[in-house]
């Protein structure tokens, strides 16, 4: 290719130079030939998409596009003109590519209304959403799209680990299915047959989620997906390995999330807190990334008077985000202030049905003996999402302390496997 004189060179060749040198980490080559597609046509959606995640500015990108005027006098690319829409669309890849995926999902709203039911903006809205923990709006969009074009695969994984994450297997099922059928040598298809092997068998879902980055090694969600199911696995210098994977192609909020995870479980609080802390710097007005410096300060006893501010600084910048909730209201458990944790919790509840509230609170009533109160929670759980683990298994040791048996003594005779000592509930904000 690069025998091929600059000047001869088309658009197709360009975008695909632009491809090899990013794949071979040659990234100032890379802009130079994804930028010379823009100077070509400034619609080359793609080349837009990867300069945004080399680095370069919206304005820089904006420079790239033709001005030169036709014959009417006018400029073919006017940035007051129709074409102000891909002026936005530009300024979005590029919020989004430095982890402002607040001001990015603004923008991609803004332009959904100019162009509703456009199938890229509502993958690149629900994937976005599906990032920063807005499961059930991703969701919704992601089925909007598939309702649209029910043979898109781009992103559909990202999809897949949502439906994993709810428990829905039926949907979860019917889209692999559906996968299959359209193209299974896609890295989207193998991220998806991995979601549904979690629950089976996680060695399986392991060996999909690689199978995955042989086909593409530059496809984030299956490091994302490798890294969660090292983590279950209980393999978190595994994990680490897995979630870097993912950082040196792009950073972002869930590789962050499962850094700190990886480096908690193996007792690195000083890695933890650093990993953390670069998340703070790379997204100072997110609260996912508060919360995750304050996840660090609570692993240690020391540190929870910090925790709870950073804590309480997530919920001023967000404050429906029911993670940092559910965080500090174990904060106040293990302070010993149960009064303070059921009333947060019950403040939540009157404007978010939520299960993961609900299985919190149970647990706080049952830690107190308020047995009854405790029931109820885990019932409206369950009728919230019947695939609750956390309920099903906080239910079942509720039952026990209410028939007087210690929940915690290994049985005998009775058929029902030995359920774990502490029933905990994992972090309620999922990855």
């Amino acid at each position: 290719m690069e025998g091929i004189p600059s000047k001869a060179r088309n658009l197709q060749m360009n975008l695909l130079m632009g491809k090899l040198h990013r794949n071979s980490r040659q990234n100032r080559a890379a802009i130079a030939c994804y930028k010379e597609c823009l100077r070509h046509c400034p619609y080359v959606i793609e080349a837009i998409i990867a300069l945004a995640e080399l680095g370069v500015t919206a304005k820089d990108i904006l420079s790239l596009f033709p001005q030169t005027p036709n014959r009417s006098g006018r400029p073919p690319f006017d940035h007051f003109d129709s074409s102000r829409w891909l002026q936005r669309y530009v300024e979005a890849q590029c919020c989004i590519a430095s982890n402002d995926y607040k001001g990015g999902l603004e923008l991609f709203t803004e332009l959904l209304q100019r162009f509703p039911n456009n199938i890229h903006i509502l993958l690149e809205i629900a994937k976005v959403e599906a990032i920063i923990g807005k499961n059930d709006e991703a969701i919704m969009n992601f089925e909007k799209a598939r309702s649209i074009d029910p043979h898109i695969i781009t992103y559909m994984d990202e999809y897949a680990m949502l439906l994993m994450i709810k428990s829905d297997h039926l949907k979860l099922n019917k889209l692999v299915h559906d996968l299959l059928s359209i193209d299974p040598t896609r890295p989207e298809v193998f991220v998806a047959l991995s979601a549904v092997w979690e629950r089976k068998e996680e060695r399986g879902a392991l060996s999909y989620a690689e199978k995955s980055i042989r086909i593409d090694e530059r496809h984030i969600p299956g490091y994302i997906m490798k890294g969660n199911l090292y983590l279950s696995m209980n393999r978190p210098e595994a994990a680490v390995v897995a979630f870097r994977g993912a950082q040196e192609l792009k950073p972002d909020l869930r590789s962050y999330q499962g850094l700190v995870r990886s480096y908690l479980a193996l007792s690195k609080i000083k890695e933890a807190l650093y990993v953390a802390r670069e998340a703070m710097k790379a997204m100072p007005q997110s609260a996912k990334a508060l919360k995750l410096v304050g996840d660090v300060h609570a692993s240690n006893s020391g540190g929870r008077e910090k925790a709870k501010k950073f804590y309480e600084s997530a919920l001023r910048l967000e404050s429906g985000y029911l993670g940092a909730a559910l965080a500090l209201a174990e904060l106040h458990v293990m302070e010993g202030r149960t009064g303070d944790a059921i009333s947060l919790l019950e403040r939540y509840l009157k404007d978010w049905a939520d299960d993961s509230l609900h299985v919190k609170l149970a647990q706080v009533f049952a830690a107190t003996n308020m047995l009854q109160d405790a029931l109820s929670h885990y019932q409206s759980a369950l009728r919230i999402n019947a695939q609750n683990e956390a309920a099903k298994k906080g239910l079942e040791r509720l039952e026990k302390q209410m028939k007087g048996v210690d929940p915690d003594a290994p049985e005998e005779d009775e058929e029902n496997e030995v359920e774990d000592a502490d029933g905990d509930q994992e972090e309620a904000e999922l990855l």
